[in-house]
């Protein structure tokens, strides 16, 4: 099946890479995707699976931010990172991972390389090495990606991860190209 010119390698990606539109205010790096790392996955044939963004279907791209206020960066994604563990949020997190999973062993079932996912560094609901609360960055998974990866032990799939910051694209495209094996 499939015998026409695709590579059967598919990678899943944070939202924000290939859309920086969706970002929290003052932290979008780029006009569109992140560029030097959508560059590299394209010139690798390798096909690419963009993941819904959790913060945005919980709570929509302005973050509710109160327009009365002056907040930090840091202060912001303190607030949407205990938002975004709240009942309401976790029950999107984990619908929206169901989702990716079927995707994934849709892919595994039709014999493609599934060859991993990259993520956001930093954020609350993306991150990978890295997420944020209580005004800092700690070691951990954000809230969609602990959600997706329980999702991912349950059903017995091992899938390489790593994660990115879009301000440093060059250490982000180091990052890619361990994770699909061009290093």
């Amino acid at each position: 099946m499939f015998n026409d010119k695709r590579g059967k390698k598919v990678v899943l990606v944070s939202h924000c890479i290939l859309n920086q539109n969706t970002k929290l205010d003052r932290c979008a790096h780029y006009s569109g995707a992140i560029s030097e790392v959508v560059q590299l996955l394209l010139e690798k044939g390798i096909g690419i699976i963009q993941m819904p963004c959790p913060e945005m279907f919980r709570l929509g791209l302005d973050r509710q931010v109160a327009l009365s206020t002056d907040p930090t960066i840091e202060s912001e994604d303190t607030r949407i990172a205990k938002i975004m563990i709240d009942k309401k949020s976790q029950e999107i997190c984990e619908r929206m991972a169901e989702d990716v999973l079927y995707q994934i062993e849709e892919y595994i079932n039709n014999d493609f390389e599934v060859i991993g996912l990259i993520g956001i560094n930093g954020s609350p609901t993306c991150g990978i090495e890295t997420t944020w609360a209580d005004f800092k960055e700690f070691k951990g998974y954000g809230a969609f990606i602990k959600a997706l990866d329980s999702k991912l032990s349950m059903s017995g799939i091992k899938l390489k991860m790593t994660g990115i910051k879009a301000h440093d694209p060059i250490s982000a495209v180091e990052a890619v190209n361990i994770l699909i094996g061009n290093k």
